[in-house]
């Protein structure tokens, strides 16, 4: 439903099955489901043609339709963008369920593009401004772009949505730029006939946790403990951030910290468990900077800040603490 394994677990404890993985490695083949089967679309979206798979099958696929709403608020402006003839550029990964949703519904009514990060950004306003050949497109973003993409005409107007748990400052940087490249080729006069500003499709969930992330940099810490799915795009994201100043260690539950000298954590980059002793620093006071993916519920953040605090020695009641006016 979410990248978030102790939310699935917890799915599936209860008797939901998953009809495919999150790469669209299918569990469940399609012709073993039945009319009266209820299929839950999961918060990332689905592309349309599954949507007319189930609806071929008979079964109603708006009814328990949970697609996040600032998805579909890009799904909604990428559609209005391409009845205006603009080219839709996805500031995604191209294997992510959001972002295959999100290509399927605005390849619907416009050509459309996904570019992974401000490198590819860059690449492709070389071959906007024609400092590159276009048939280098090709090969660089094979299997990302919709059938029939034509760099001579379809980078001529574009916009760019993104990805919603991608880094926002990210999104934003590669709209900048593509901008920039917009202006210097057709002049500040004229830009705006080839360039949509759609940074009002940012996700404010995602953007808060990662504005939140910011904020924390600045503090001084001695460690920082972040909670989320290893499979979530906006949790990998904050990792990111938060390992540019403090020591970070990645879980998805208390389960992972096994005692105040030991914990089992994820490494992103590398995709594999690692185990770390004596994490915490023998000195008083430490602090800790702890913070989650924004699909992560409270409830498992909650249970990893009782359970760091089950360490200490003479610590506050939560309620104490949150009733009290200064810290």
């Amino acid at each position: 439903m979410i990248h978030n394994q102790e939310v699935n677990n917890d799915l599936v404890s209860r008797g939901i099955k998953f009809i495919m993985d999150t790469d669209g490695t299918p569990f469940i083949q399609w012709n073993e489901l039945k009319s009266d089967d209820i299929v839950i679309v999961p918060a990332f979206g689905t592309t349309i043609e599954i949507e007319k798979i189930l609806q071929g099958i008979g079964i109603e696929v708006q009814k328990y339709n949970t697609t996040c709403p600032f998805v579909e608020r890009v799904w909604k402006r990428s559609e209005k963008l391409g009845q205006i003839g603009y080219t839709i550029i996805i500031h995604g990964k191209h294997n992510h369920e959001e972002t295959r949703a999100t290509f399927s519904h605005s390849n619907e009514n416009a050509p459309s593009l996904i570019i992974r990060d401000i490198k590819e950004a860059k690449f492709l306003s070389e071959i906007i401004s024609g400092e590159r050949d276009e048939n280098e497109f090709f090969s660089v973003f094979k299997g990302r772009f919709s059938q029939g993409f034509d760099p001579s005409k379809d980078l001529q107007r574009v916009g760019v949505v993104n990805q919603t748990t991608m880094l926002a400052s990210e999104t934003q940087e590669m709209a900048d730029y593509i901008k920039k490249t917009i202006i210097n080729t057709y002049g500040e006069e004229k830009y705006k006939d080839h360039f949509s500003d759609t940074r009002d499709t940012l996700c404010y969930a995602t953007n808060d946790n990662q504005d939140a992330t910011y904020q924390l940099l600045e503090l001084e810490a001695d460690l920082a403990i972040v909670v989320g799915g290893y499979n979530s795009s906006n949790t990998s994201h904050i990792v990111e951030l938060c390992e540019r100043k403090f020591s970070t260690y990645f879980i998805n539950s208390e389960k992972e910290i096994k005692s105040s000298t030991e914990i089992h954590h994820y490494k992103y980059e590398s995709q594999k468990k690692e185990i770390s002793t004596e994490f915490i620093p023998q000195k008083s006071p430490v602090k800790i900077v702890l913070t989650s993916g924004a699909s992560c519920p409270d409830t498992i953040v909650d249970r990893v800040m009782l359970t760091l605090l089950s360490f200490f020695e003479n610590t506050k009641e939560v309620e104490e603490v949150l009733n009290m006016k200064t810290l």
